[in-house]
């Protein structure tokens, strides 16, 4: 923390009752002389008043730091939660570094866009959060463009590539509870910033932390200023033109007969993805409409979260029997994420696994491309990539079809980052996603796009009908194509950062000084990746070829029947996530035994190396 600028005996210059502590009294003592939001100050007051030292601490004595999707913490009072003087101080920081990076940061200006979240208790709301964004950039002569009303975020990063800026902000905590809230930040290439950016830009906002004037909160001064512009309807006209690109059968998709749901789980989508199926030719989508309107509340839904599944679906199910529809079609709150179900022959429901979803646009991608690509020696030169924590089912598809496939860190800015260096050498990627149902069809925005990704689906289900064929009938066909690939998801979640810590140095420590486990489940170990290290067993030189990853912890496992598996820590919530799958050989169909071969790694990984019980984690509800 710097110096607050007090002198002499700290308690003399106190205008509260001293904790006791120091080091906790100068950051209260900071938080009060540079806070103007009286929502937050009073937060503080009562925190103080009633010797919450603990919480005090937690709020005051650190700051956020960029995870797999930006900054994003709690709203509240607080150095590490946002609201609108850490957003000030954010901004404070990213303009100082943008300065250093673009000379004509003048002439470039940053995007600026936000979700429908907010908090009465603190006076945060992102709209507000967006407008103190716009204050800081404008009280620097930087113009601003700032969306009108709330969108996607991928919008964001669409826009500033279509524009020409030098960066963007998104305020959203896309599917997390309806207490956080975000700050995203874009860099010119339209990728979410990695390292180094993401570094430097943290050391800047701690250079930058006391408000430099009064205009850095005046959410007002965006209504008056000349460097403010409204980027809504270009951007949303350019968007709509640009997702042509990836309609493919548009004479099919006006007559088509099946009936599909929609829900925005009271986010953005609604109206963005109405027009997208109008776009393709469709009829609109038929709203969830207790879900359609945004709610910061998220009242309907036991979490925002449509990656839930079936739990977090109820009432979109329950609309789409009654309207006898074929299709559900979940938005998270910010439409970057897709969640879809399919009615399963009257007997019920089949939801998507991301993974699932993904063996499905892979295959639409790689078809569609084909059908318009005829010389094989055009498809050299075509990528698609993954996580490396998701299914490894598009690897099997470019080994048989003769195209490129990566896999990067966990995280879609690391594959929108790649998305970018491939551009420069002539390479196009078609499609790229993350298990936790984050789908990019195409590289019109390098980000995840829910909107995109909903109605590509719905034109893939109409074609499939002239086929004769569900969703879910050809994923068995892809499968038996190119090798079942079954695998499981989910996590634990640990509320204290120290026992995540003893987890995994118990891990790198299991039989002795630096010796991982040998078996999982009475399953032989052949290879450790442990990417928070830079270890690798299976390579010569035992160095992982994915980038190092100190922030975070992942360690994967490759067992001896074919299994691979991951546990990683979450770097947006204070989850231990797991990953496992089997890749099985194609003509291998007994997926019944493949799932319970899955099944018994799967438990043998959580019970055996995560301890749940003696480590008091919480286990999914579902």
């Amino acid at each position: 923390m710097e110096e607050t600028g007090v002198t002499g005996d700290l308690n003399v210059n106190l205008r509260w009752p001293s904790t006791g502590d120091l080091q906790l009294d100068k950051a209260v003592q900071q938080w009060v002389d540079w806070d103007r939001n009286p929502w937050t100050r009073a937060q503080l007051d009562s925190l103080v008043e009633a010797c919450h030292l603990d919480d005090l601490r937690s709020r005051l004595c650190s700051r956020m730091s960029f995870g797999t999707a930006g900054l994003r913490a709690p709203m509240g009072a607080g150095f590490n939660r946002i609201n609108d003087l850490t957003i000030i101080q954010s901004t404070q920081g990213l303009y100082a570094y943008l300065c250093r990076c673009f000379a004509d940061l003048s002439s470039r200006g940053v995007v600026v866009g936000y979700d429908t979240r907010g908090q009465e208790e603190s006076g945060c709301s992102s709209q507000r959060l967006a407008k103190l964004t716009a204050a800081v950039m404008l009280s620097r002569d930087v113009p601003v463009h700032l969306f009108s009303t709330f969108v996607p975020t991928p919008y964001v990063p669409y826009a500033v590539k279509k524009l020409g800026a030098a960066s963007g902000v998104m305020i959203t905590a896309s599917h997390n509870p309806k207490e956080d809230n975000g700050y995203k930040v874009y860099w010119c290439n339209g990728a979410q910033i990695a390292s180094p950016h993401d570094k430097e830009v943290l050391r800047c906002i701690e250079e930058q932390l006391e408000p430099w004037n009064a205009s850095c909160w005046d959410e007002k001064l965006v209504d008056h200023s000349s460097l403010r512009t409204d980027p809504l309807t270009q951007i949303n006209s350019c968007y709509m033109d640009d997702l042509t690109s990836l309609c493919f059968h548009r004479d099919l998709n006006s007559g088509c007969t099946l009936k599909f749901i929609h829900s925005s789980f009271h986010g953005v989508g609604h109206d963005f993805v109405q027009q997208a199926f109008r776009v393709f030719g469709f009829a609109p989508p038929i709203p969830v409409p207790e879900q359609k309107d945004p709610d910061p509340n998220f009242s309907t839904v036991r979490c925002p979260n449509p990656e839930e599944g079936e739990s977090v679906l109820e009432l979109s199910l329950l609309l789409a029997d009654r309207e006898n529809a074929q299709i559900v079609l979940a938005t998270d709150p910010d439409a970057d994420r897709l969640a879809v179900a399919e009615q399963s022959n009257g007997c019920g429901w089949k939801v998507f696994s991301g993974n699932e979803l993904a063996a499905l646009l892979g295959w639409w991608m790689f078809f569609n491309w084909k059908e318009n690509h005829p010389d094989p020696v055009d498809t050299e030169s075509i990528y698609m990539l993954a996580t490396t924590v998701s299914s490894k089912i598009l690897q099997a598809f470019a080994r048989t079809e003769g195209f490129l496939f990566e896999e990067t860190l966990p995280g879609f800015k690391w594959i929108g980052n790649r998305i970018h260096e491939l551009s420069k050498t002539g390479n196009r990627v078609i499609f790229a996603f993350e298990e936790s149902i984050g789908f990019l069809c195409g590289s019109m925005v390098p980000e995840k796009d829910g909107v995109s990704a909903a109605v590509v689906v719905a034109e893939m289900a109409v074609y499939l009908q002239t086929k004769k064929l569900s969703l879910n009938q050809q994923l068995h066909n892809i499968y038996r194509t190119y090798g079942y690939h079954v695998s499981k998801t989910s996590y634990i979640t640990c509320n204290d950062p120290p026992t995540i810590q003893r987890i995994f140095s118990r891990i790198r420590n299991f039989d002795r000084d630096a010796s991982y486990p040998k078996e999982c489940g009475g399953v032989r170990i052949v290879h450790v990746r442990d990417v928070t290290t830079g270890y690798d067993s299976s390579r010569p030189d035992l160095r992982s070829v994915l980038p190092v990853s100190r922030s975070s912890q992942m360690i994967t496992f490759t067992l001896q029947n074919g299994v691979v598996a991951t546990l990683r820590t979450s770097g947006t919530e204070p989850k231990i996530k797991y990953y496992s799958e089997f890749c099985a050989a194609p003509g291998e169909s007994d997926v019944s035994q493949l799932e319970e071969e899955l099944r018994k790694v799967t438990d043998a990984l959580v019970d055996e190396f995560l301890e749940p019980d003696k480590n008091h984690l919480i286990r999914r509800f579902v």
